[in-house]
């Protein structure tokens, strides 16, 4: 048993920061839904725990399979969110904060909604590229083993998807 608990922390020190990197990146702050990355994170963590028996060793899929895990799960979170309309209402802090103010959140906020509203202009295999390439930080050898490509296509999908962004960004100033 000591050599599965290790074996098993071993696992989820490795993959617990990739997966809380690609939960912030899909689902952002607690704001816009009622459950933050993190908790999705530990739901996928546990998933993936689960779902090892039934896993079947490839070269290379692993990243793929847990990256499938936090799909289904950023999209279970989100369906909930949608499901239940309550407001989430901040608790008040018991001292003053030097986080930013309320002015920067909403410059914050409306920076994010633009490049998610871009992102959603996007065919999904470039939006899930570039989510996993620039917000989770994959190199584009890990991102063609979660999206079963190759490095040198996730590149083009990546360099790709960028352009298209920038000549959007373009067309709603000029």
């Amino acid at each position: 048993m000591t050599g599965d608990r290790r074996a098993v922390e071993h696992l989820l020190g490795r993959i617990q920061p990739l997966i809380v990197r690609y939960c912030r990146a899909r689902v952002g702050g607690r704001e816009r839904t009622l459950v933050s990355a993190e908790d999705i994170a530990q739901e996928v963590c546990v998933a993936v725990l689960g779902a090892l028996s039934k896993y079947r060793y490839e070269p290379g899929s692993f990243l793929a399979f847990v990256y499938g895990i936090a799909a289904h799960k950023v999209a279970d979170a989100r369906r909930r969110a949608v499901r239940n309309r309550a407001e989430v209402v901040p608790e008040l802090p018991d001292c003053p904060s030097d986080e930013a103010g309320p002015e920067q959140h909403a410059v914050n906020g409306e920076m994010m909604a633009q490049v998610t509203r871009l992102l959603h202009k996007l065919p999904s295999r470039q939006r899930e590229i570039l989510v996993l390439r620039v917000a989770v930080g994959l190199s584009a050898e890990e991102v063609a083993l979660a999206v079963a490509s190759t490095p040198g296509a996730v590149r083009v999908a990546q360099h790709r998807a960028l352009t298209r962004m920038r000549e959007m960004i373009a067309e709603e100033t000029g």
